[in-house]
């Protein structure tokens, strides 16, 4: 029992010595090393970003930003060494709390064997006591029968003493001992105590920090897509009462509205037609029925071949926020989505829209059981009739609703879908893609309906926002240093080596903490862009972009350059389509 206690206690001591040298030289450093993040930004309200003067985020989250994000990739890289040390510590407490037990076990017995041996350790001082006193050396010659008797008996008595004494002596050792291994018991319990009152601190303190930079995180996440969404969005996705006009500088070469960004080389991003692209477009429709189609036409020609039911019920009522309930017809008279000088061909265009504003408001209201917005989020409705030849078009389309399986079919439908309409579902019927021009694929982009119907938006460059704001660009044109940079963007997106976070544009108009142009260009490693080309799909979308760099070609699928460019081009300059193409000059 003695061995084992001492091997016990060599194993003990330095054991807990390692701990704390643990605790000293790993975890003590990466706990320091930790940036706490304490970010109170709450911002994530999207409206907040529609403003043509949105902030990225508050100044308070900027500075925030600023002090956070330069230590966020060495919080990472602590994160899996510290939580590593954390779990050697914890290994090494549950083994020493294991041989604690054991020790702690041992005591116990050890101290209720030694209450029986100091009860004969008692007795044998005695008796010890006693035979010193009594003891006669002559006694043994005196009765032996032989001088070798009694020096054996001598002898005898001898070892017996020396015994008792061995054996006195080691129970006084004993009992020393055990009083040292007791109070060193004592003092590991409250070491080994204290060591895990800190390991659970540091512990805590981990989990709350790993929770904020997650939540942190999410939250730049949420304001990339933000980001995002206002670049791609940004204007009316119908037309409204009056053709928008056409924007100043936003036009390709060669076009009214282009304006010479006075450098060279230059690179602008132009955008085939914007979301949703589904549906009827309605430059497409008055291109139709500027080539010569009926409203039937029309309709089957971006519906495909869904019925047209001519008698539908009119007595249905709909309720618009904010304005009451009125029956169908009186509702459609009101919807201001398309300018009712719009009559080529008997007003074509405009009862294929009289027929689609009606299906998709009785879709989206179940014939009426739920309220509809008034605004183009759903469909632009003014508390009076619109007049004139539009109330004619819905007069002339009374009762024709887009049904499917005796169903109103949600007719979705807006300004300009770049000449390509994607299909959609809706209360089992699908809607079909299409090329709209008159040749299909082939005719495209040259001779697309919605270049005949005279769509502003058909092939554009994006440079501002909804509201006008332009974040002080004043065309879409980008030099070879901006566009290199957008190529090393995408590389730290999708190929790794930075902080994805920080992909974000340069400027005060969004704030943050975004990588600056040099230290992209340190991380992807392109200085510069000399050339592009573009490849199309025939699903409608763009499906690559090469560029000529000082690093020879580099190839981006067009998704992801999308994405990037929304992310990192300067100001509002942004994509609105998948269908895309890059002009140089």
């Amino acid at each position: 029992m003695q061995s084992k206690f001492k091997i016990i206690s060599k194993i003990l001591k330095p054991a807990i010595i390692v701990i704390v040298i643990a605790f000293t030289f790993y975890f003590l450093p990466f706990a320091s090393s930790l940036v706490k993040a304490e970010i109170d930004c709450q911002n994530t309200n999207p409206s907040g970003f529609s403003a043509g003067d949105a902030q990225y985020c508050s100044e308070q989250l900027q500075n925030l930003i600023n002090l956070y994000l330069p230590a966020q990739t060495t919080n990472k890289k602590n994160l899996s060494a510290l939580q590593s040390q954390l779990n050697d510590i914890n290994k090494r407490i549950s083994a020493l709390t294991k041989q604690i037990q054991i020790l702690s076990a041992n005591i116990v017995s050890r101290e209720e064997d030694m209450a029986y041996t100091k009860e004969i350790f008692n007795q044998k001082a005695r008796d010890q006591y006693t035979f010193l006193r009594l003891y006669d050396p002559i006694t043994p010659f005196l009765f032996a029968d032989s001088a070798s008797q009694a020096f054996q008996e001598i002898t005898l008595r001898q070892r017996a003493t020396d015994e008792n004494r061995k054996t006195m002596e080691q129970y006084a050792t004993d009992l020393s001992t055990l009083k040292t291994d007791e109070d060193n018991l004592t003092k590991n319990k409250a070491s080994l105590s204290s060591l895990q009152l800190q390991v659970a601190d540091k512990q805590k303190f981990l989990a709350g920090e790993v929770a904020k930079v997650d939540t942190y995180l999410s939250s730049l996440s949420s304001k990339q897509q933000e980001l995002q969404a206002l670049k791609e969005g940004g204007f009316s996705t119908t037309v409204g009462d009056v053709p928008a006009s056409v924007e100043p500088c936003s036009g390709k070469p060669g076009s009214s509205n282009f304006c010479d960004p006075g450098f060279r080389p230059a690179f602008a991003a132009f955008s085939y037609g914007a979301p949703h692209r589904k549906g009827l477009s309605q430059y497409g429709a008055y291109g139709r029925a500027k080539s010569g189609q009926d409203a039937e036409t029309i309709l089957h020609a971006y519906y495909g071949g869904i019925e047209i039911k001519k008698d539908y019920s009119t007595s249905i009522n709909i309720t618009i926020q904010g304005y009451g309930t009125t029956d169908i017809e009186t509702y459609v008279k009101r919807i201001y989505e398309m300018p009712a000088s719009w009559t080529d061909h008997d007003s074509a265009a405009l009862k294929a829209q009289a027929v689609a504003a009606r299906s998709y408001a009785l879709a989206y209201t179940n014939n009426g059981a739920k309220s509809i917005c008034a605004t183009e989020s759903c469909q632009v409705y003014k508390p009076v009739n619109k007049g004139g030849a539009w109330d004619a078009a819905v007069d002339a389309t009374k009762g024709w609703v887009l049904v499917s399986g005796g169903q109103p079919f949600s007719a979705w439908y807006a300004s300009t879908a770049g000449g390509y309409t994607f299909s959609y579902s809706a209360q089992g019927y699908t809607t079909p893609n299409l090329w709209d021009t008159p040749g299909g694929q082939g005719g495209w982009p040259n001779s697309a309906y919605e270049i005949v119907g005279g769509s502003p938006w058909f092939y554009k460059g994006w440079f501002r926002s909804r509201s006008g704001a332009s974040c002080g660009r004043n065309n879409p044109w980008l030099t070879s240093t901006e566009m290199t940079d957008i190529i090393n963007a995408w590389k730290v997106l999708y190929q790794g080596g930075g902080d994805t976070s920080r992909v974000s544009p340069v400027g005060s108009c969004w704030g943050g903490n975004p990588y600056s142009v040099s230290d992209l260009a340190g991380i992807g490693g392109y200085n510069s862009v000399s050339g592009s080309s573009v490849i199309y799909g025939n699903d409608g979308a763009t499906i690559s972009v090469t560029f000529q760099t000082d690093k020879g070609s580099v190839t981006i699928p067009g998704d992801q350059f999308k994405k990037t460019f929304n992310l990192r081009a300067p100001g509002y300059i942004g994509l609105k389509s998948s269908l895309f193409n890059i002009e140089k000059l």
